[in-house]
């Protein structure tokens, strides 16, 4: 599934995020998610479409939602027990902060290692 141990924290922790029931997928049910300002982080995988990743990022900034671009379609949707997924919305503000986070120190040491 990922490739490293601080990746697979990530999906680890959307996949609790999951089981709680604070996190909606699927295009419809995450772009409902934005509408109504219930989401509080929108995860938009890297392999989504441009027009995927445009749509969710322009819905998101629109209404002062954070989001990531992070994972593929493939891992998101493997870490939620679903079919691939191009975007997940986490719905529950502590949880999207810590998830937030994570992503965050993630790619800071990626950066750094580059």
């Amino acid at each position: 599934m990922a490739d490293n141990k601080s990746e697979r924290s990530v999906y680890n922790f959307l996949s609790i995020a999951m089981k709680a029931g604070k996190v909606k997928s699927g295009e419809f049910s995450c772009e409902a998610a934005v509408k109504d300002s219930t989401a509080k982080l929108v995860i938009i995988a890297t392999d989504a479409s441009d027009n995927t990743k445009k749509l969710f990022a322009d819905k998101s900034t629109y209404r002062n939602i954070p989001y990531v671009i992070f994972g593929t379609k493939d891992n998101l949707g493997h870490a939620i027990g679903k079919k691939e997924r191009s975007s997940v919305a986490v719905i529950d503000e502590g949880l999207a902060k810590a998830l937030s986070d994570k992503i965050s120190n993630l790619k800071n040491i990626q950066e750094e290692s580059v």
